[in-house]
């Protein structure tokens, strides 16, 4: 693909993001115009506009709407990266952000802080759990010798197990009420409950690790090839893979903390997105990145609007999404890793 072509691509998936989002702020019960999200926006940010905009109306789209769907956005950006990066450094097409037991240990510190009804320090707690699943995982990878990729992936495979057990034990034992529906949604992964606060930590997840990803992109092409060309390349292979694996690992865990686990997103966009960039990551993480916003979007608003006056979980709506497109990624060999 020439680069004028990829550009295109580029602008033309950020400008479909910035639609959407504006789109998705004015679907609801209460009926907002476009105009009015603009006047809303710029108010609060101190630009005049003409859309006449009342309390009740600011409220919505500043207070309940953008929230989320900026929110939906950055943790689908931040999901999309994150896989993108796991399948190469892992070199297993299978991969996803939650490989090494990060979003089993995120539910366990989740579901502690529910059940104490300190739900206000929910993103804390959970965050806290993925990372001690992390170090839990490299821990166990540690033992008998070398960390290696396959050491650490049943390493994550056993955390996840054991975070999971450890989740249904404190549900079964101390969950009552509510609480049960409310683990329930986080578990399944949503963004319902987004806040400005949301915004900021997946905002500052993206922005801190998700910049030092996409300065590693030449680093990560290299582990294409195998540790051996890598290494020729004059690339500390270890360093750069456990260095990279820590920053998905941050990464995840912000985005974890504050929408739960929402599957598929950083499993199938990558492999989508391939087939438009190509296999390099100077392409691959950018457009990625924007394509995996714009999914969780679309699949956050399909959650609220589809069974409307109820409301899915978005991760319902990826998996219903995201079973039948990896189905057909698996059978047209689409990637390269299915050769």
């Amino acid at each position: 693909m020439t680069r004028a072509r990829y550009l295109g691509w580029l602008v033309m998936a950020t400008v479909t993001l910035a639609l959407v989002c504006g789109v998705a702020v004015t679907i609801g019960p209460a009926a907002v115009s476009l105009a009015q999200v603009a006047g809303s926006i710029g108010g609060h940010l101190g630009i005049p506009t003409d859309a006449p905009v009342s309390l009740l109306v600011d409220s919505i789209v500043w207070q309940l709407r953008l929230p989320r769907v900026l929110t939906a956005a950055l943790v689908g950006a931040g999901l999309a990266l994150s896989g993108a990066v796991m399948q190469s450094v892992t070199r297993n097409p299978l991969a996803d952000p939650y490989l090494l037991g990060l979003s089993s240990g995120a539910s366990v510190g989740a579901v502690c802080v529910v059940i104490l009804g300190i739900g206000f320090a929910l993103p804390v707690a959970a965050f806290l759990g993925a990372l001690l699943a992390l170090v839990a995982t490299l821990s166990i990878a540690r033992v008998g010798g070398t960390i290696t990729p396959v050491r650490a992936v049943l390493a994550g495979l056993a955390i996840a197990q054991l975070a999971g057990a450890l989740t249904s034990f404190i549900i079964f034992w101390a969950a009552k009420g509510d609480s049960y529906r409310e683990i329930l949604n986080w578990l399944l992964g949503s963004v319902a409950g987004a806040t400005w606060q949301s915004v900021a930590i997946a905002a500052s997840g993206v922005a801190v690790v998700g910049t030092g990803i996409l300065l590693s992109a030449t680093r990560l092409d290299a582990f294409a090839f195998g540790d051996t060309s890598a290494a020729s390349l004059g690339i500390n292979v270890n360093r750069t893979r456990w260095a990279l694996l820590g920053a998905v690992a941050l990464l995840t865990g912000a985005m974890v903390a504050v929408s739960g686990s929402i599957g598929f997103v950083g499993l199938i966009l990558p492999h989508l997105v391939r087939g438009i960039s190509g296999p390099g990551h100077r392409r691959l993480l950018p457009l990625v990145s924007v394509c995996g916003a714009l999914f969780l979007v679309i699949a956050d608003t399909l959650a609220r609007t589809v069974f409307d006056p109820r409301e899915l979980p978005v991760g319902i709506i990826t998996a219903f999404i995201g079973v039948p497109v990896f189905i057909l990624l698996i059978k047209r060999k689409k990637s390269h890793l299915w050769a």
